[in-house]
């Protein structure tokens, strides 16, 4: 009796080194999980849950302090002050909004946190030269430069207009568009700012159509991309081709309004069916687990968690190592190629390859560039039913 509980004893014990040296790290994850941007909010949480999941069976076990900074900067600063100092984080992952990611770089690089931006684009987030920040996300003027050389693609564009949020995102987006434009020899008829959140765009609608651009840009999150499309039908708002800068356009929230949003094109940086390993795979995994269409917002999430826990674990915990591997290294799974670079200006940013859709029967699918492309677009919009 006393051999079998030795023999018994032992094999319990032989079982245990995985669990025992499974790495341990505490990140911090900040995100608009209430607020007006909560419901692109959720496919960064649910991006981040799945990535907890594959790092568990890689031995990486994360302790996840996560904060909610409801879209605003100031919330969003003192919760980086807190995962920096009181929860003593190895790193941090987030915000969502351009505005709190732009509000956040400097706390930071004060306290020496490795901070990783998933999704917020404004080009001068990783403009200023800190070398604690890192972002994955592509630029507001990648955004720009995929839908315009798209729309150049299908034949001449000579005018656009462009209506934007006055975010920090929104502001970034559409200064990129107009030198993108300048550069392709598309002169800009009309632009205007709109405070988010406004319950009519008609008068400025009505100004667009007056102008009769080829290109309409819009730069929204979602309830204002919905609205900006329902009064361009009710005025009769018909350009070649309305282009969506991502955030509100790519969501399947605004998808599913089919009478405004068919055939709208949207930047994108992923789609479930690109060719980047394990994309396809974290799609249906994604649908099936959350009951939705994930969109890039939750793969540029998961991906982010993926590179800072193996990074962090590697790093055993330590911030400057925690740094300088996310600094030297290489990384190609849903997002694709990921390396953080100084470039025209960037610092540790990651040069990523954007992509264009376009909803098509309720559904967002890949239209550019052509080595990505599942279907062809529609072009020029249709007449308005």
């Amino acid at each position: 009796m006393f051999r079998k509980i030795q023999v018994t004893a032992l094999a319990l014990i032989l079982a245990l080194p995985m669990a025992a040296h499974a790495a341990k790290v505490k990140i911090g994850f900040i995100n608009s999980i209430t607020g007006p941007e909560a419901p692109i909010g959720e496919n960064l949480t649910n991006g981040v849950t799945l990535a907890l999941e594959d790092l568990k069976k890689k031995g990486i076990d994360v302790e996840l302090v996560k904060e909610d900074d409801t879209g605003k900067p100031q919330i969003s600063m003192s919760a980086m002050e807190k995962l920096a100092t009181r929860d003593n984080v190895v790193g941090v992952v987030g915000p969502y909004t351009s505005a709190c990611a732009n509000a956040i770089a400097k706390v930071a690089e004060k306290y020496k946190v490795p901070l990783l931006i998933p999704v917020a684009s404004k080009d001068e987030i990783t403009k200023q030269n800190l070398k604690w920040l890192f972002r994955l996300s592509a630029t507001t003027t990648d955004y720009a430069e995929i839908l315009i050389d798209m729309a150049a693609s299908l034949g001449k564009q000579k005018t656009m207009a462009i209506i934007n949020e006055n975010t920090d995102f929104g502001t970034s987006a559409a200064r990129a568009a107009k030198a993108v434009a300048a550069q392709k020899g598309i002169k800009v008829v009309f632009e205007e700012a709109y405070s988010k959140g406004s319950p009519d765009y008609r008068s400025t609608l009505t100004k667009i159509k007056a102008h009769n651009p080829d290109l309409v840009f819009m730069v929204s999150y979602v309830a204002d991309a919905i609205l900006l499309m329902r009064q361009s039908r009710e005025i009769g708002l018909q350009p070649k081709a309305f282009l969506g800068a991502g955030a509100g356009f790519a969501v399947a929230q605004f998808a599913k309004e089919r009478a405004i949003s068919n055939n709208v094109f949207s930047s994108t940086q992923w789609t479930d069916d690109v060719n980047w390993p394990g994309a396809k795979e974290f799609g249906k995994r994604y649908k099936a687990r959350f009951g939705k269409e994930p969109t890039y917002h939750a793969s540029t999430a998961y991906e982010s968690m993926i590179i800072m826990g193996e990074t962090a674990a590697k790093a055993n915990g330590n911030r400057e190592k925690l740094r300088e591997g996310l600094k030297s290294g290489k990384w190609n799974g849903v997002m694709g190629e990921v390396k953080f670079a100084d470039y025209g200006g960037y610092t540790n940013q990651n040069k990523h390859q954007m992509l264009v859709e376009q909803i098509q029967n309720g559904k967002h699918e890949t239209v550019y560039p052509a080595q990505f492309t599942s279907h062809k677009p529609v072009y020029p919009f249709p007449r308005w039913k």
